[in-house]
C-alpha cells in the first residue's frame, strides 16, 4: 500500500471518528435540552409505577393511592412539592441522557451503515433488519455506560416528603455521595444492580424508535406525498412514541421496580425481586398485565 493510500486510509478512519463523536455531542445535548421540559413526566411515570407496588388491582386503598392519572399526578406533584419536586432527579437525568442517547444516536449510523456495506443490503426488509439490530446495540451501550446514573435518578424521583408509602423510599446525599456510597456498601454489582432489565429497556426502545421513525417518515414523504417539513416529523415522532411506549413499558416498569427497590444489608439482595424475570412474573401473577402499563401516558408524555 503506497503512502498516498495510507493517507487517505487514515483520513476516512478519522472522519468516521469525527462524525461519532459528533453525533455523540449532538445527541446528548438535544436529550439534555428536552429532559428540562419533560423530566415532571418522568417524576409521575415514576410514581405511578411504584404505587400499588406487589398490590392486587382493585385492593388498594384510597389513602395509599394519591396519584389517580398522569396530569391529576402532575398536580398534586406541583401542589405538595413544588417545582424541586417535579424537577427531581434533574441533574443526574442529564448526565443520564448524555450517555444514553448520545450513544444510541452517535452509533447508530456507523452501526448500520457498516452492516449495510459488509453484507451489501438493498432490500427493504433486510435494510428494516439492520435497522432494528443497530439501533438495538447502540440501545444497550447506552444503557450500560448510564445504569449506575439511571438508578440514582430512579430513586430521586421516587422520593416524596408527603407520600412515603409510593415504593422504597431512599434517603440520600448527592449524587456523587450517593453512588459513593453504594460503591462502599454493595460494590460494582450495587452500582449496576437493575443494568439487566435497563438493557432490556432501553434496546427495545431503540429497536423500535430508529428503524419506526425512519420507515415512518419515508413513507409519508414518498408514497403519500407529504413535505419533507417540520410537521412530518412531528407527526411521525408522534407515531413511533405510541409504538415504542407499546413495546417498551413493561421493561419500563420492571426497570424501575429493580432499580428502586431495598436492599437487605446484609445479603445484598433486594428485598421483593431476584431480578426482571422474578419482577415480571410477580406483577402479572399479583397485579395484572395492566401493571405493567402503569404510567404508559406519562411514558408517552415523556418521550413522544
Amino acid at each position: 500500500m503506497s503512502a498516498l493510500t495510507q493517507q487517505k486510509e487514515i483520513k476516512k478512519i478519522e472522519n468516521k471518528t469525527r462524525d461519532t463523536m459528533i453525533g455523540f455531542v449532538i445527541g446528548g445535548l438535544a436529550a439534555c435540552g428536552a429532559v428540562t421540559f419533560t423530566n415532571p413526566w418522568e417524576v409521575v411515570k415514576t410514581r405511578l409505577q411504584l404505587q400499588g407496588e406487589l398490590v392486587r388491582a382493585g385492593t388498594l386503598t384510597e389513602s395509599a393511592r394519591p396519584y389517580h392519572n398522569s396530569f391529576q399526578a402532575l398536580k398534586v406533584v406541583f401542589e405538595h412539592e413544588g417545582i424541586r419536586g417535579a424537577q427531581r432527579g434533574l441533574s443526574v437525568a442529564y448526565i443520564y441522557q448524555v450517555c444514553l442517547n448520545g450513544s444510541r444516536l452517535g452509533l447508530y449510523d456507523p452501526v448500520f451503515n457498516n452492516i449495510k456495506k459488509t453484507f451489501h443490503l438493498q432490500s427493504h426488509a433486510s435494510l428494516l433488519a439492520a435497522g432494528v439490530f443497530s439501533g438495538a446495540f447502540a440501545g444497550v451501550v447506552g444503557a450500560v455506560l448510564g445504569s449506575p446514573l439511571y438508578l440514582i435518578k430512579t430513586r430521586r424521583q421516587s422520593y416524596s416528603p408527603i407520600f412515603k408509602n409510593i415504593g422504597y423510599q431512599h434517603q440520600m446525599g448527592s449524587s456523587f455521595s450517593a453512588l459513593t456510597q453504594i460503591y462502599r456498601t454493595e460494590g460494582i454489582k450495587g452500582l449496576y444492580r437493575g443494568a439487566d432489565a435497563a438493557m432490556a429497556r432501553a434496546g427495545v426502545g431503540s429497536a423500535v424508535q430508529m428503524p419506526t421513525y425512519m420507515l415512518g417518515k419515508d413513507l409519508l414523504i414518498k408514497r403519500f406525498g407529504f413535505p419533507d417539513s417540520v410537521g412530518t416529523h412531528f407527526a411521525t415522532s408522534m407515531f413511533t412514541g405510541v409504538l415504542v411506549c407499546l413495546a417498551m413499558n413493561p421493561f419500563d416498569v420492571i426497570s424501575t421496580r429493580m432499580y428502586n427497590q431495598g436492599v437487605d444489608p446484609l445479603t445484598g439482595k433486594g428485598l421483593l425481586y431476584k431480578g426482571p424475570t422474578d419482577c415480571f412474573v410477580k406483577i402479572v401473577k399479583i397485579e395484572g398485565v395492566r401493571g405493567l402499563y402503569k404510567g404508559f401516558l406519562a411514558h408517552y408524555l415523556r418521550i413522544g
